[in-house]
């Protein structure tokens, strides 16, 4: 009579222990919170806030624009005539307002 030997109760405890620790940082690398997933988002959320900034970038410099063409040192009389109509709702005397 041949008699077969069941695999040890601890041998199979620590492979079952084993693949689920495997199992749970596998999770862990894809879905975590330093995960691949959370590195694309992170990636994603930076390219959205660089393109924000460019466009921020260029207000700033409009902004420096029109404040340097109001300075003392520099007017431009066309944009203090646009803001002052814009602003302050004036006219000349030779134009005919039609509301």
């Amino acid at each position: 009579m041949i008699r077969r030997s069941r695999p040890a109760m601890g041998t199979l405890l620590y492979f079952s222990g084993a693949i689920l620790l495997g199992l749970y940082f596998t999770f862990a690398a894809v879905q975590g919170d330093y995960g691949v997933f959370r590195r694309g988002e992170i990636l994603a959320q930076k390219y959205a806030l660089q393109e924000e900034l460019a466009q921020l970038d260029i207000e700033v410099t409009q902004m420096e624009n029109l404040t340097h063409r109001l300075s003392d040192s520099y007017l431009d009389l066309d944009l203090l005539d646009q803001q002052a109509r814009d602003v302050l709702g004036l006219i000349r005397s030779d134009e005919i307002v039609i509301q």
